[in-house]
């Protein structure tokens, strides 16, 4: 069985969604050949340099983002932004229709909007016979995930299966199953040994404070107002100003960290996390069981997230200093608190995502 799983690398969640998903078809599935895709190698290049566009307007210009999101989601301009927009991308992929009438898979996984739209489109007018299966990685739904000639709608919650169905979708054509993430988040830790080896204090509270893939939020200031209060973990990914400021500083009970590739153990060892409320940074944080609280959300999809959560009464949203600061204070004083939040993060966790979407592939 030859399997495609399909992603833009517009930012770090849809790629790392993909990589969960064929690292555990190669290793659960060895009768399944699976290979990961980034369609924006298949497009021209201007509209790849559009798309790079997206990190600078996250970063710069997010009003002027959110106002794009709000102008493609809003159901009166429909008729005219989702025509215009399919035209676009039939035009700018069309390598990626003829790679995939080359290649002629079995099932094509798309963890972006734009590979499904092109996979649904080629399966609705009947050029490829694919089954097209739809991962979204965010509690919302924006309207270009939606596809005639999709065969599975992967969502992150009923919350989100309720919108695609208030969207006309079927209900049988969709599956709550959650969110992938990499299967390394589902070991066993010792959490004892973990603290030992971060110097921390097993019995004390900890924060985790991420800065995600771009590097947004107000991270210096948070660390300014908490440290010598909590135990914090610091990771600064990317950003290398960022790690050189923190490093310089000395923080007593901090410890900064920058690009790292064990981020499960430094949730082990945390009951707190602080970072944006990306949908694959919600997916890992509810597996490891951490209180969100969510800062800097990108207009639109991440505005939404947060919404969603807050919906289950989960989880605070604000980049304000003394709040934040309230917040992380107030919980690890009193750990009823958490212990009440942790009900509703196993009632809304999938750990088993990953598994249950490759089981629905093959």
């Amino acid at each position: 069985m030859k399997v495609l799983v399909v992603y833009a690398s517009a930012g770090a969640g849809h790629l790392k969604a993909a990589e969960a998903i064929s690292a555990h078809l190669k290793r659960s599935r060895p009768d399944c050949r699976s290979e990961n895709i980034d369609i924006l190698r298949y497009t021209n290049p201007a509209f790849r340099a559009s798309y790079n566009t997206y990190s600078f307007l996250v970063k710069y210009a997010p009003s002027l983002w959110r106002l794009g999101f709000l102008i493609t989601a809003f159901r009166a301009l429909r008729p005219f932004t989702r025509p215009l927009a399919r035209l676009i991308s039939r035009l700018s992929a069309r390598k990626f229709s003829e790679f995939l009438l080359k290649e002629n898979p079995d099932c094509v996984i798309s963890t972006h909007f734009l590979p499904s739209e092109i996979t649904a489109r080629l399966k609705a007018c009947g050029e490829i016979r694919s089954r097209v299966i739809t991962v979204i990685t965010d509690f919302g739904v924006h309207p270009f995930w939606i596809n005639a000639g999709t065969d599975l709608y992967v969502v992150a919650s009923d919350v989100t299966r309720q919108k695609l169905i208030a969207e006309g979708i079927p209900g049988d054509l969709i599956s709550a199953l959650g969110i992938p993430v990499n299967d390394k988040f589902l070991g066993a830790f010792r959490k004892d040994e973990l603290s030992k080896k971060f110097n921390l204090r097993e019995r004390q509270c900890t924060a985790l404070l991420v800065t995600g893939s771009f590097g947004i939020g107000p991270i210096e200031k948070i660390v300014d107002a908490l440290s010598g209060a909590v135990q914090m973990l610091v990771v600064c990914a990317r950003n290398k100003k960022l790690f050189a400021r923190l490093q310089r500083k000395n923080y007593p009970g901090v410890r900064v960290f920058g690009f790292v590739d064990n981020i499960q153990e430094l949730m082990a060892v945390s009951q707190i996390i602080i970072t944006k409320p990306g949908g694959l940074s919600i997916a890992e944080s509810l597996v490891m069981e951490l209180f969100p609280i969510f800062i800097a959300p990108i207009p639109g999809q991440e505005t939404e997230n947060a919404r969603i959560l807050s919906s289950y009464g989960l989880g605070i949203c604000t980049d304000d200093i003394a709040a934040i600061k309230g917040a992380v204070l107030t919980l690890c004083a009193q750990p009823e608190k958490l212990e009440s939040a942790l009900k509703i993060i196993r009632q809304l966790k999938k750990p088993n995502a990953t598994k249950d979407i490759c089981d629905a592939v093959c």
